[in-house]
């Protein structure tokens, strides 16, 4: 089931929080209804064009497909860098405001290695290695012991034939799994390239969690494909760049399978 919204608010409450009406909010609609089950995170909004306070629950999808829907339309154009991301040196004030967080702790991290297959060879689509480097706050030094949780939909952009285990294994479906870097930062997943969902609003990605020793989760940008179905350099301009750029370039092995590197630097945390 879909998290509702709270009673009185605006349709489209992450752009408009104090109740202000807004052009997106049929849109927002549309999106809820075209969902099913697809799961949700929360993430605050960081549109130039309302500077109030986050709100402490909505829907990173529809933020996502919000904001990329305004860079298209040229209303987001005009916010800084400065506005729209904040410094790799501040902390995040939402950082930790992550709905699904939760599933990371679903497998005790002393027993997880660097790589971990989401997909099995006989699950269809095109074969993929998500793999990376994990790095300290100062872009530089890895960091060894950092758990990452990732999912992503199958060839019919659904995230199917979950199991009954959790909420999350639920809600996820089967092709997830979790990782925990090596001693030089690194990690990797063996899957299948996923694809968009049927209602064609959110390029086609891979979901992306981490938790270091000793702190809360969070979740980085998305892992999503250059150049392909609306990564384009209105995605670009919308992204939040937790963890760096989510975006990738797909290469390919001798073997033909697909290629992705998506590095992460760590955030700051507040406190």
């Amino acid at each position: 089931m879909n998290t509702p919204l709270a009673k009185g608010r605006p349709s489209l409450a992450l752009i408009v929080p104090g109740g202000t009406r807004s052009v997106f909010s049929s849109m927002y609609r549309y999106t809820t209804v075209c969902r099913s089950a697809l799961p949700e995170r929360r993430a605050a909004s960081i549109l130039c064009l309302i500077k109030e306070p986050p709100m402490p629950r909505v829907n990173r999808r529809s933020t996502l497909f919000g904001l990329t829907t305004l860079a298209a339309s040229g209303l987001g154009t005009g916010c800084s860098r400065a506005e729209q991301t904040q410094s790799p040196e501040r902390p995040r004030s939402d950082l930790y405001a992550c709905e699904g967080c939760e599933a990371i702790d679903e497998r005790n991290p002393l027993e997880l290695s660097p790589s971990a297959t989401l997909a099995g060879p006989d699950e269809p689509g095109q074969r993929m290695r998500l793999s990376g480097r994990v790095y300290a706050v100062d872009g530089v030094t890895p960091v060894e012991g950092v758990v990452i949780y990732a999912h992503h939909t199958n060839v019919e952009g659904l995230y199917a034939n979950g199991t009954p285990d959790s909420e999350w294994s639920r809600r996820n479906g089967r092709l997830r799994g979790w990782v925990r870097t090596d001693v030089d930062g690194q990690y990797a997943f063996d899957t299948i390239k996923p694809a968009p969902y049927p209602d064609m609003t959110m390029p086609a990605h891979v979901h992306l969690y981490v938790k270091e020793p000793g702190r809360r989760t969070y979740y980085v940008d998305d892992v999503v494909f250059d150049g392909e179905f609306k990564v384009d350099a209105a995605y670009r301009a919308a992204q939040e760049l937790r963890g760096g750029s989510g975006i990738v370039r797909l290469g390919a092995g001798s073997d033909g399978v697909l290629t992705a590197v998506r590095d992460i630097r760590l955030e700051p945390h507040p406190g």
